[in-house]
């Protein structure tokens, strides 16, 4: 939808919800508030229907419910049926918002509507229990069916319109993969996948001297494959039988001492050997049918821009729900920007970022993500890592940062610095909360004296 459409939209709703509180029989909102008596029994009724549903897991948690959800909901109704025409802007923006967060966190819409039709059962069963006259009655109902479906109204068009952008990221976001050193990546790939073949000959030609590989998974292959691999490719029938083959490769090592896979049998390894061939086969088919696509990348650094922060966080948080793989990420500002700036010109600012953006480039995993987020602030995204990694991970980044200057063309070397903040996924399903953790974290790093690292 368009932004005119849009604004046509809102403005339609607005006016008939103005006509529905304006137009309503004398009494009949007095009698509509009356069932906000009972609020927080609705409250129980929808939580614990939505919980029973296996899908919601993802979303709710019983002390989310419990701590936030739940007086949220109350509070809701409330702001509802108490609003006059004076107020329908702002329930309007209210419900506009929780259409973007449901839309974020990707809740099912037949939740949400299994949800208000819950809520919408309660509050009439109340309203026909009660003593007033049918007509009035009557009128009460009809006054709450309208405000819930202008709500749910408001909720779907703001859901309906960031579906439609995360779509257009999302395909966006592949398109820029596809043509961001796509050659480069493959043969890395390549390597990475030919040196975890030979690490396994090794150890098994050593007897016991050479340690084992660890799963290959989990090896910096297998996490590239999960995290990086698929969102570029797409999630096809090929795709998914590389991830059998890499599961049964696996499953041959069989389990060993302190998550190290044990020694295959003899008559395993060329079992694993022609599933790894195979696998070899089918990321250069794949890989090599990707023709090389203009696609926008922040000019200066050639990393990926914000655009598609929530492409990558989206999947993130559902591989983190589906597979158990905890991730963290580390927000990178440098210190004294504006004053490099100042001093030297924004010529030698974005020679900065550049020399920057290619020390945390090279200093993380190929199946890590580093971001420019704007100005000097740039975001790592760590996956399969967890607070004590990534606490690592961003202390090896603020050394590699203040240890490694600028040298500029007059022959002085600029000496630099930067504030790291860290949050590691604690498991709630919107990414905006823990960029806003790891947001909170570097400016503390700030407070605290900068150059330094802090967790959120």
């Amino acid at each position: 939808m368009g932004d005119g459409e849009r604004a046509q939209a809102l403005s339609r709703l607005a006016g008939i919800w103005r006509d529905c509180l304006v137009s309503a029989p004398a009494g009949s909102a007095d009698l509509a508030r009356s069932v906000l008596d009972h609020t927080s029994g609705y409250a129980d009724v929808f939580y614990t229907t939505l919980l029973a549903d296996p899908r919601a897991a993802r979303f709710l948690s019983q002390e989310q419910v419990r701590e936030r959800l739940h007086p949220g909901l109350q509070s809701w109704l409330r702001d509802l049926l108490n609003a006059g025409p004076e107020d329908v802007d702002a329930q309007i923006s209210t419900n506009l918002h929780v259409g973007v967060v449901h839309a974020r966190i990707g809740i099912p819409v037949d939740l949400v509507n299994r949800g208000t039709r819950l809520l919408r059962a309660g509050m009439l069963e109340r309203l026909a229990a009660s003593d007033a006259p049918r007509e009035l009655a009557f009128a009460a109902a009809s006054m709450v069916n309208s405000l819930l479906d202008l709500a749910l109204e408001c909720m779907t068009l703001a859901y309906a319109d960031a579906q439609e952008h995360t779509t257009r990221a999302d395909a966006a976001y592949r398109l820029f993969s596809l043509a961001h050193n796509l050659a480069t990546e493959r043969e890395r790939q390549r390597a990475l996948l030919l040196e975890w073949e030979n690490n396994l000959l090794y150890a098994m030609a050593g007897g016991g001297t050479t340690p084992m590989p660890g799963a290959l998974a989990e090896s910096e292959f297998g996490l590239w494959l999960l995290h990086k691999g698929i969102p570029i490719i797409g999630d096809n029938q090929e795709t998914r039988h590389v991830l059998r083959l890499m599961a049964e490769v696996d499953e041959l090592l069989g389990p060993g001492g302190e998550g190290t896979p044990a020694m295959p049998e003899p008559g395993a390894v060329w079992q694993i050997r022609k599933r790894l061939g195979t696998m070899q086969d089918l990321l250069a088919s794949l890989l090599g049918r990707m023709s090389e696509l203009e696609a926008g990348a922040d000019t200066l650094t050639r990393l990926l821009t914000r655009r598609f922060l929530p492409t990558v966080l989206r999947r993130e948080i559902e591989l983190a729900a589906t597979h158990g793989h905890v991730f963290s990420l580390v927000v990178v500002d440098m210190d004294h920007f504006k004053a490099i700036n100042d001093r030297h010109g924004h010529a030698v600012g974005d020679r900065v970022l550049q020399h920057v953006a290619g020390l945390l480039t090279h200093s993380v995993r190929s199946s890590d993500y580093v971001f420019r987020m704007g100005g000097e602030e740039f975001l790592v995204v760590l996956v399969g890592a967890g607070r004590a990694q990534a606490l690592q991970v961003a202390e090896q980044l603020r050394k590699r940062i203040s240890e490694q200057p600028l040298h500029l063309d007059t022959n002085e070397r600029l000496q630099l610095s930067a504030s790291l903040g860290v949050a590691v996924h604690d498991g709630h399903p919107d990414y905006e909360r823990m960029l806003a953790r790891a947001d909170r974290a570097m400016y503390e790093a700030k407070q605290n004296g900068r150059n330094r690292v802090e967790i959120g």
